[in-house]
């Protein structure tokens, strides 16, 4: 575990940006501090907290959001089956902490650190993931405390920190040529379906699919 926690303290400044910047948004929506902790403790998933606090400002009634943060978080699904070997000779509690604690950072410098050491495995995994909740609970919380003094920093393009994250994230996972088939049909259908006027987050897990459509598509014309 300390392996693990110390291998993501660089990242964490990262994480501790992105959140406090999340804060402050959901600040200026009407979440208070300890709410926006409380959501970050038992949803820990950046994206779809973002998509969720969207859909609170747009007026979508809390059914609605939950569901659209719920079916952005579907990819956690294909996280979480990637981790199948690296779980598979814990104990349930422990699977279940660490699947908890698996964000798309941690995750991605776990399975890095994996296909260079075999060796690295669950407690990797837990001990970054550690280190990732706990700064992404107290900077959301710090965020939020701040942001109801500050003035609405969206018009500085604040809003665009959280876009210039998963573009950083996603140049880090493109493996090459095999990889641009499966994502540009996921980006022109999310697209596509944005300007018809689709709702953000439906939009994205529909392009998410073709994507998995396509990826399996071609690894089945390899074979």
């Amino acid at each position: 575990m300390k392996q693990g926690a110390i291998a993501f303290l660089p990242l964490a400044l990262g994480v501790a940006l992105y959140g406090f910047a999340f804060g402050i948004l959901a600040a200026h929506v009407g979440f208070p501090f300890w709410g926006v902790a409380m959501m970050s403790a038992s949803i820990h998933a950046g994206s779809s907290q973002i998509v969720a606090v969207e859909q609170f400002a747009g007026g979508a009634a809390l059914l609605g959001a939950a569901l659209a943060g719920a079916l952005l978080n579907l990819r956690y699904i294909g996280i979480v089956a990637s981790l199948t070997e690296i779980l598979r000779q814990s104990p349930l509690p422990v699977r279940l902490l660490a699947i908890h604690v698996t964000g798309d950072e941690n995750w991605a410098l776990t399975m890095s650190e994996n296909a260079r050491d075999p060796k690295i495995g669950a407690a990797f995994l837990i001990g970054s993931g550690l280190v990732s909740i706990v700064t992404w609970i107290c900077s959301t919380a710090l965020g939020a405390l701040v942001g109801s003094a500050l003035p609405d920093l969206e018009r500085f393009g604040l809003g665009f920190a959280f876009t210039a994250a998963f573009i950083a994230m996603a140049r880090g996972m493109f493996r090459g040529r095999r990889d641009v088939l499966p994502w540009l049909g996921s980006f022109a259908l999310t697209a596509l379906l944005v300007i018809a006027g689709m709702a953000k987050a439906y939009a994205i897990v529909f392009g998410a699919t073709i994507g998995v459509v396509l990826s399996a598509l071609q690894r089945t014309l390899r074979t």
